[in-house]
């Protein structure tokens, strides 16, 4: 019997009644079902190759977490695939490790089989500094000692409701929230993400992640940076607090002291750790709040002696993965890369990556990660990057947090703090670092080789541009209330129809816009030939609304088909048409870069979400979802259009007309009637 089996036994017997995991939808499982819920599931895993790793991917839920336990016991390895892996990242990790699917998942055929290190129990592929995974092997008998050392060091006495908010599949909260939270006892909440304003886990509603933190009585928590920001800057605005949290782990990046103050301000119980995926995640853990330690990650949890080379870089001694797949297992002790020093106490201060050291051409070494903090510690800077190894002075990429931002002040304040030869000599403003075009991991950390590429190498892509250009505008049309409440589901089934219905006003008139902007583009052949192929495929989607209006419950022809359009509906299309006609036609491309990037938001964040709170059946969808995996596919294919085949000119039109869609079209959203519960957003 492994560790977890002995502890889950021993629960059982003590407290068979207590709640061993709450999938947050009234649906709950106690320590004395478990062991049955387990073997339900593990009854279907006789079919599987066991010497094949099994894909494991989805959300949260009754599902993935029985079958995480039921694959444990069995002894078969899992691939764990977040859901924010692109699909590349996804096969390649698939490939490269023979996976095969779960039983009754979609058939495939099987990659040619690979050679396994000996124990693998859980596969888990890094995002990498290049974008393309490594997997890395791991133990049971070494995740379960983690769990166990991560229980000891903190105690049980937190083993109450832990609620799961960072992406199902992320390493940190598998070893550290699941297998922690059922070694001590206590109650795992792992509803789906959506329903804790995680739909999009780089793009957090923090309003019903604080809701749900509340709501579910929850008492701990392991949160990336960014998470915390929200819900400290949440709290400070509204003075609500959460007193039921006896522990907030955070970790995955390095956090600015002023944010861990303010934190501790508002009353959150927060503690920094430090781990790697190598040593199954968590390494040093904040011992307790202590606000005179702050910006520490804490001692050992005891797998691990900490020491430093020679050049400050942090050395492990201890437990390690099984191995790489294609490479071997790190040597003991396991250098981490990550540059640190010891204090007197024995805690451990992380100051940057070994690798990611700049040399100024004044010979000072600089970690980035130091002026980053310092600038992101500044009120409306989002993410920043600093780079410049071999120039007289570190250069920034700042990316705003909010419209009205000012990016120079906030420069010139974090400079004020900085010593001389660490200030910013110059800086940038550039598009969010997502996993989506590829800048950021999916625990939050920057993709620093893929960012230089972009900005750091010569002129940028216009696309990239242009999505700096007009990063500002979107973050002002993300701001409008029924954006937000669509986004979060909720909403009403009439403000949905009420959208449906505009949606319908505006989107009858998309082929005749392209047929206009292709009648003064016939000199353009490659632009006309981008047009033909956009008519093909948007040609009579406005009837697919009215059959969601339809499916929803409206009457599509009183609600849409026969209605008069509101005016800030017809003010969008109509300035369409004008750009189209007396400028430059190309700018019809700015009104597809805003309206398809939002649709494929709304339909990857809002369509799931608003159709669980309405009840509706999927029929009533076909606007928003299918309309966003086509606009997906569009989006690359205008990516490549605009890089390629547009003039000074043109890029000047795109962009005008891509600032003012998103303002007319936050307008359309705006004239949408509201429920009482939102109209004071």
């Amino acid at each position: 019997m492994s560790r977890l089996d002995i502890a889950l036994a021993a629960h059982e017997a003590a407290n068979g009644a207590r709640v061993a995991l709450d999938f947050g939808d009234g649906a709950r499982v106690t320590y004395a079902e478990l062991p049955a819920a387990v073997a339900e599931v593990a009854t279907d895993l006789g079919v599987l190759d066991r010497a094949r790793p099994v894909a494991l991917a989805g959300d949260y839920g009754r599902g993935l977490v029985l079958a995480e336990l039921a694959l444990l016991g069995a002894g078969v390895p899992v691939l764990s695939l977040p859901r924010f892996f692109t699909e590349a990242q996804s096969a390649h990790a698939i490939a490269s490790s023979g996976a095969q699917p779960m039983p009754g998942g979609a058939s495939a055929a099987l990659p040619p089989q690979v050679l396994l290190p000996s124990g693998t129990a859980r596969i888990s592929f890094t995002s990498g500094s290049s974008g393309t995974p490594k997997g890395i092997c791991l133990t049971a008998d070494h995740l379960l000692d983690v769990a166990a050392a991560a229980v000891t060091g903190v105690g049980s006495r937190h083993a109450g409701r832990h609620l799961a908010l960072l992406p199902p599949g992320i390493l940190l909260e598998t070893v550290a929230g699941m297998y922690a939270t059922l070694l001590a006892g206590g109650t795992y909440v792992c509803p789906p993400q959506a329903s804790v304003g995680l739909g999009d886990p780089f793009r957090p509603d923090v309003a019903a992640m604080f809701t749900a933190i509340d709501r579910m009585d929850i008492t701990s928590l392991i949160l990336v940076p960014e998470y915390l920001a929200g819900l400290v800057t949440l709290m400070e605005r509204t003075g609500v607090r959460l007193p039921a949290l006896t522990i907030v782990a955070v970790g995955g990046a390095r956090v600015p002291p002023a944010l861990l103050a303010r934190a501790l301000a508002v009353g959150l119980p927060v503690r920094q750790g430090y781990g790697l995926t190598e040593t199954g995640s968590v390494v040093a853990l904040e011992a307790s709040v202590d606000p005179m330690a702050a910006g520490s990650v804490g001692g050992s949890l005891g797998l691990y002696r900490i020491s430093l080379a020679g050049d400050g870089e942090i050395l492990l001694d201890g437990p390690v993965c099984a191995g790489v797949i294609g490479g071997e297992a790190p040597t003991r002790p396991f250098a981490t890369g990550d540059i640190g020093r010891v204090d007197g106490e024995g805690r451990l201060w992380i100051e940057g990556r070994k690798s990611n050291l700049i040399v100024t051409s004044f010979g000072r070494n600089i970690s980035p990660e130091w002026p980053e903090a310092v600038l992101m510690s500044q009120p409306g800077v989002l993410q920043a990057m600093v780079w410049g190894d071999g120039l007289p002075a570190v250069q920034a990429l700042l990316v705003p947090g909010r419209p009205d931002v000012d990016l120079a002040a906030a420069v010139a304040a974090a400079n004020a703090t900085l010593p001389a030869y660490a200030r910013i000599g110059g800086w940038r403003e550039v598009g969010a670092f997502m996993p989506g075009n590829g800048q950021l991991s999916g625990n939050g950390k920057l993709r620093r080789a893929a960012i230089r590429a972009v900005w750091c190498a010569g002129e940028p892509a216009f696309a990239d541009e242009l999505d700096a250009a007009t990063f500002r505008n979107r973050l002002r049309f993300l701001g409008t209330p029924q954006v937000q409440a669509g986004l979060s589901g909720t909403i009403s089934r009439a403000m949905y129809i009420a959208y449906l219905t505009q949606a319908y006003h505006h989107v009858r008139h998309t082929v005749p816009l392209m047929e206009a902007a292709r009648a003064r583009l016939g000199h353009r052949p490659e632009l006309v030939a981008a047009l033909d192929d956009y008519i093909a495929e948007e040609t009579g989607h406005e009837h697919w609304i009215l059959s969601d209006i339809a499916a929803a419950g409206g009457d599509a022809a009183a609600a849409a088909r026969d209605s008069a359009a509101d005016p800030a509906t017809l003010a969008m299309v109509a300035h369409a048409y004008a750009m189209i006609a007396e400028g430059n036609p190309a700018a019809f491309f700015g009104m597809v870069f805003v309206l398809e990037s939002i649709s494929v938001a709304l339909a990857q964040r809002g369509a799931g979400a608003v159709a669980e709170r309405l009840g509706l059946p999927p029929e009533a969808f076909t606007h928003l979802t299918s309309h966003g995996a086509l606009d997906a596919d569009h989006m690359v294919f205008f990516t490549d259009l605009v890089n390629r085949h547009t003039t000074a000119d043109d890029r000047a039109a795109i962009t005008t007309m891509a600032r003012a869609m998103f303002g007319l079209f936050a307008g359309v959203f705006a004239s949408i009637p509201m429920e009482p519960e939102h109209a004071h957003a």
